[in-house]
């Protein structure tokens, strides 16, 4: 905002800013800021920022020699700190920030680079929650400085004055806000100091808070961050950063990660989920920016596949957004992003190496996190993939002890393809892992990079069938019309039927379903409603000779030998339909409106013949 002629402001003149505040006010509450809440946590800003100037100008001064001093009685909310406080220019030049060129904000940012604040529009987010702002400071650079006294009003008009020394003894700047009735959800005294915890728990220098009771003032931030305390073994260090975890986040971490990035300034901790979440889904970090609490939903501190844990940490050198609730998207964002991930993959490395029980415990919950990783990182490949469970024919299980049983590993590409073949695969010797899971099917594939004595591939129809005994002459003879009227039956299906033995003798029929047997059907279905037009020709000439479905039915099963020995047509007919619509229900894949119809009328045909039977 550009401000009037301000040579008058020592005479304590009435001003006015150059902009509709109340429209600023409301771009602010909508567009901005997530919540008025955050009129504290700008007012916190400030001060630490004060301080941070003041102890620039007193190097030598403790570290606790300035503070900060909250209260709020439910009449006022006041904000004071032993900062280096304002001149009469400055109070102008603080509040002509917004509005300035382009390069005099990146020239003042540079300037301010020790400050969390950069973007001058901290003080007038109080106008969220009162309508009038009175401000009382005095310069630490000048001794005698006099006291600047700034009250400004939502109606757009502000006054300076200047006050005797006296008007404040000590150097340092005095905020102070009378609430609007409709603001006492953020501005009652036990609101104020939850909102002072939650944004300033982990400030640097002392920060506490008066209620007006009149008792003594409660610390916001009584002790450092956890991860910068002294702790006498380092078992209490690790038990007490979980205790941490658990009161930021509210659930008992599987273990914590120390990180720690000199170069940017960066501490914290990754605090490992103990339940899985969701592949993909991006959960938010707490993000501290030199102590005060910038966000709890930064979701672009770690990259995508690192959902298995959530992170606190403090920086000094994250650019936040105007907002200042979010981060920056820039090179040390995303230097910062790689750096944390290499941490993350460090952590895992050593749990493989020492820690096994611990590697054990994350790969239970986690599994599906490494293996989004293992696809694209191979070192992780190389020393997870052996130990990541996946889902076989027999159960689950991991590779490394899956491939001691199964020098040759055949994989689905579906799973409904695995739950096809499963049982029959298992009773034949095969070694099957279902890869229609998200990773799992290229993961498999890459363990004889490995382990090179396994060999992979990929499971088709063939390599099924063949284990698969056949039946001999007589009674494949003996069931000639029966596969006859039950391939007539099945071919709007698209379905070949067989007879062979395997185990279980309890399964009646396995039906394999590849994916190009899929595709033709659909292809077929496609032809058969085209039918006549020119597409319908050119899908009628593409179709393949043979049905690629086959229906395999089971000659140790006492219900299909009973089944090939019908004589009546329609009788057999039905009976192969119905034992079709088993094996598709077996299969557990979605069920077609024909196959479906199928089913019901199977049954009811049956059910029909055998009430008719009993009469």
């Amino acid at each position: 905002m550009t401000l009037p002629d301000t040579t008058a402001h020592a005479a304590g003149a009435d001003h006015t800013f150059q902009v509709d505040l109340r429209g600023l006010v409301d771009l602010l509450s909508h567009h901005l800021y997530s919540s008025p809440r955050v009129y504290l946590r700008e007012l916190l800003q400030n001060a630490v920022d004060a301080l941070t100037a003041r102890h620039g100008l007193e190097p030598t001064a403790p570290s606790d020699a300035f503070g900060i001093r909250l209260y709020a009685d439910g009449s006022v909310v006041r904000v004071e700190d032993d900062g280096i406080g304002l001149t009469a220019d400055d109070v102008h030049a603080f509040l002509a920030t917004i509005g300035r060129s382009s390069k005099r904000a990146e020239r003042i940012a540079e300037q301010r680079g020790d400050f969390i604040g950069q973007f001058g529009i901290g003080l007038l987010s109080c106008f969220l929650v009162a309508d009038e702002i009175h401000v009382m400071s005095r310069s630490a650079r000048t001794p005698d400085a006099p006291t600047v006294e700034w009250r400004g009003r939502g109606d757009g008009s502000y006054t300076v004055r200047t006050l005797p020394a006296s008007a404040r003894p000590r150097p340092g700047t005095t905020v102070t806000l009378t609430p609007r009735a409709d603001a006492d959800e953020w501005t009652r005294p036990v609101q104020v100091h939850a909102l002072a915890r939650h944004f300033g728990s982990l400030l640097r220098h002392p920060v506490t808070f008066d209620d007006g009771t009149g008792g003594p003032g409660a610390a916001v931030n009584p002790e450092p961050a956890p991860w910068v305390r002294t702790y006498p073994t380092p078992g209490t260090r690790s038990r007490a950063l979980a205790a941490y975890g658990e009161e930021v986040f509210g659930f008992t971490p599987l273990d914590t990660i120390d990180l720690d990035l000199p170069a940017v300034g960066l501490k914290g901790i990754a605090c490992v989920l103990p339940e899985a979440v969701p592949a993909g889904r991006r959960l938010g970090h707490r993000v501290h920016v030199k102590g005060m609490l910038l966000s709890e939903q930064a979701g672009e501190l770690l990259p995508e596949w690192a959902f298995f844990v959530r992170c606190v940490v403090d920086a000094e050198s994250l650019r936040p957004t105007a907002s200042r609730e979010s981060l920056y998207e820039d090179d040390t964002l995303a230097a910062v992003r790689d750096t944390l991930a290499e941490r993350l993959r460090a952590w895992i490395a050593r749990a493989a190496a020492s820690d096994p029980d611990l590697l054990a415990r994350f790969l239970q919950v986690h599994h599906l996190a490494v293996k989004s990783l293992a696809v694209h990182d191979d070192e992780i490949l190389r020393m997870l993939l052996p130990w990541l469970p996946f889902e076989t024919t027999d159960g689950h299980t991991t590779l490394d002890e899956f491939a001691r049983t199964h020098r040759t590993v055949l994989v689905t590409s579906s799973v409904e393809e695995f739950r096809q073949v499963a049982a029959i695969a298992s009773a034949a010797g095969l070694g099957v892992v279902n890869g229609g899971y998200t990773y799992d099917r290229e993961l498999v594939h890459r363990l004889p990079e490995i382990r090179p004595e396994v060999s992979v591939a990929d499971l088709d129809p063939a390599t099924l069938t063949a284990h698969l005994d056949p039946v001999d002459r007589e009674t494949e003879l003996a069931a000639a019309a029966y596969l006859a009227l039950a391939r007539d039956a099945l071919a709007v299906f698209d379905c070949d039927v067989a007879l062979r033995t395997f185990q279980p003798a309890s399964a009646p029929a396995l039906l394999v379903d590849s994916r190009d047997a899929r595709h033709e059907r659909t292809r077929s279905q496609l032809a058969r409603e085209q039918e006549g037009g020119l597409w319908g020709d050119i899908l009628g000439a593409l179709r393949q000779e043979a049905p690629q479905a086959q229906l395999i039915l089971n000659q140790l099963n006492p219900l299909v030998r009973t089944a090939i020995a019908i004589d009546a047509p329609e009788l057999a007919r039905t009976s192969a339909e119905a034992l079709y619509g088993q094996a598709a229900l077996l299969s557990r894949r979605p069920l077609r409106p024909a196959e479906s119809s199928l089913i019901n009328r199977s049954f009811l045909d049956l059910l029909a013949h055998a009430l008719r039977k009993d009469r």
